[in-house]
């Protein structure tokens, strides 16, 4: 893994002065909308800062971003810009984050062309002024369009997490997203499964509503590691209003098992094989 501080191995001449000191540019993605990828990237960012790491968090889903209300961050809250230009990410719980949330209402629709989306996200990922990050987090919108195009153009990407369901519909888009960061010369540094037990609230009982091993699979077919499976738990959907699991229940297994998905994540990004996820999904 590259030390913040300096550009990440191999990265092209004339960094944005914003990324200079951004080590490892990290893409969370998925092929397909509803599967909880941003629910899982501030979970995932605050495992890795639980585990040492400083790290920032990229909106980058331009006409829905969400991350905001994710970590708490009060409707109305800006940037402050410096240099007439450059914003100053807003702290959360640790983590330095940007998004198009900041900069307008939430019952504002971004009716724009995908050039215009994909210059808002150049502006968000380029002038602000992250600081010296271990990891920034980049949470893309669903799909294979204009914004993953535009990240793999403007920033040296380190790799990208896929986060899937193990339903067959998901995993069916999983692979699409798989196929389209090959295509940008991305790699895919692993996938989490999301969804992938449910657990009881009343009796505890955990059971596949939505299919067994399809992350495992999906990985398997690209040769990429399976960083760890999460369960459907209605906790993990209640930290939506700003108090994620990870904060809430710090040392509960769904709390342990994101810390996994970070370690396997740093382990990734050092080319360490780490012979399999660290699953953490109840008794």
């Amino acid at each position: 893994m590259a030390q913040a501080g300096t550009p990440a191995p191999g990265a092209a001449q004339g960094v944005p002065e914003g990324l200079s000191t951004v080590a490892n540019i990290v893409a969370v993605a998925s092929g397909k909308g509803g599967v909880g990828k941003s629910t899982t990237t501030v979970n995932l960012a605050l495992a890795l800062l639980a585990e040492g790491q400083r790290v920032g968090v990229l909106d980058a889903d331009i006409y829905g971003p969400s991350i905001g209300m994710l970590v708490g961050v009060p409707q109305g809250t800006q940037p402050k810009i410096v240099n007439g230009n450059t914003f100053v990410p807003i702290e959360a719980h640790g983590l330095k984050t940007n998004s198009m949330a900041y900069l307008a209402s939430d019952s504002t629709p971004m009716v724009w062309r995908g050039p215009m989306a994909g210059g808002a996200l150049t502006q968000l990922l380029t002038q602000t002024l992250w600081g010296e990050l271990d990891i920034l987090l980049v949470d893309m919108p669903p799909g294979t369009g204009d914004i993953q195009l535009t990240l793999a153009q403007k920033a040296e990407v380190a790799g990208a997490v896929i986060v899937t369901t193990p339903q067959d519909l998901a995993l069916l888009d999983a692979r699409k997203g798989i196929e389209m960061f090959r295509k940008v010369n991305i790699p895919v540094l692993g996938v989490v499964e999301n969804m992938a037990l449910h657990i009881c609230s009343q009796c505890n009982h955990a059971e596949p509503i939505f299919g067994e091993g399809g992350g495992a699979k999906v990985a398997g077919e690209y040769e990429a590691e399976l960083l760890g499976s999460l369960p459907l738990d209605r906790r993990i959907r209640e930290g939506d209003a700003g108090q994620p699991i990870m904060l809430a229940e710090p040392e509960g297994d769904i709390a342990k098992s994101y810390r996994g998905i970070a370690r396997a994540l740093i382990a990734a990004l050092e080319g360490v094989d780490t012979g399999g996820p660290e699953i953490i999904i109840g008794d």
